[in-house]
């Protein structure tokens, strides 16, 4: 069945908007060290750092990214000197990151568009991360070329590409104006993996003119796609308002924030599946919560399966909400 969603064109997309943040292009505009179940099957220690970037090139529905971009591409040395900046304050040692391996290096857009990120200021980046076990980027199939076999090759460690995959809904991913098909997915991933290259996805839990049930069905199907392509790590992502676009269409009816219920069923059937390593966003979780008596053990729960990457005990709401406000 067709999905009614009104069309929205780029222009008006950006009409929508409310202001960005004002971001010094020398400092990254956010950075931490959180805990993440790793591909080599332990809870370990992750850097994360949010580059100060130029916004990117595809200007998707659901994206509130672009809060924290450039409008022009950064000056010269500028990404080196925020990794420096932000692996100072964090303590982490680049030549010896022993007590965290792994580091995410996120631009709110694509690693790989010499636009955002200049091929001399990669270089100089390959040289201080080299050391570390994992290198993830975040990139669109369109900048999955030879230029992240050559980043890769400048590596000591693994380089794990993440892409967002967002959803298979025939009419929903062309309408999120990602500029991406189901098949130039797959093509980037198989092109990464042949070359030695770890993907992960990102994947939306219930985005515009979808139901509850729909949406998860729709979150565990993308799951599996992205399975069968070759991707080893799924990141679900409920989408929020809050970017403009999506704030006019939950005034009128057309998107609703999914329930931290459907959270967690989609989590334990992507689990499961026992295909690869399945995340769930708790950023600003308290926004999903629908009843006082058990939202906050089921973030525990989705918190403690991202942890552990098993399936536990599930929740047993005892006024029986079954997810409902109350």
């Amino acid at each position: 069945m067709a999905i009614d969603l009104p069309e929205i064109s780029t222009d008006q997309l950006l009409n929508m908007r409310p202001s960005r943040n004002d971001l010094d292009p020398f400092r990254p505009y956010h950075f931490l060290v959180e805990q993440e179940f790793s591909a080599y099957g332990s809870l370990g220690n992750v850097a994360t750092l949010f580059l100060t970037n130029r916004e990117c090139p595809f200007h998707c529905v659901m994206c509130d990214l672009w809060k924290n971009t450039l409008t022009s591409t950064v000056p010269d040395s500028a990404i080196p000197t925020q990794v420096l900046y932000a692996l100072q304050k964090l303590e982490i040692d680049p030549m010896a990151p022993m007590s965290v391996p792994d580091i995410k290096l996120y631009n709110s857009g694509n690693f790989f568009d010499t636009r955002a990120i200049p091929k001399d200021q990669r270089t100089e980046l390959g040289q201080i991360v080299s050391r570390f076990r994992t290198v993830v980027v975040e990139n669109h199939p369109a900048f999955c070329d030879e230029q992240c076999e050559e980043f890769n090759n400048m590596l000591d460690g693994q380089l794990e590409v993440a892409i967002g995959l967002e959803t298979i809904h025939p009419d929903i991913l062309p309408w999120l104006n990602k500029q991406m098909t189901t098949e130039s997915f797959r093509e980037a991933v198989e092109r990464l993996t042949y070359s030695g290259i770890r993907v992960r996805t990102f994947i939306l839990l219930r985005p515009p003119g979808l139901t509850e049930a729909e949406g998860i069905h729709w979150a565990v199907r993308s799951i599996e796609f992205a399975f069968d392509c070759g991707v080893e790590c799924c990141s679900i992502v409920p989408v929020r308002s809050g970017n403009g676009a999506l704030d006019q269409m939950q005034e009128t009816g057309k998107f609703t924030t999914t329930k931290i219920n459907a959270m967690e069923e989609v989590l334990e059937r992507g689990l499961e599946l026992k295909r690869g390593r399945v995340f769930m966003d708790l950023w600003d979780v308290e926004q999903f919560y629908r009843c006082k008596s058990c939202s906050e053990q089921r973030a525990a729960r989705i918190h403690q399966m991202n942890t552990t990457q098993t399936v536990t005990k599930p929740v047993i709401c005892q006024i029986n909400c079954a997810g409902r406000s109350v």
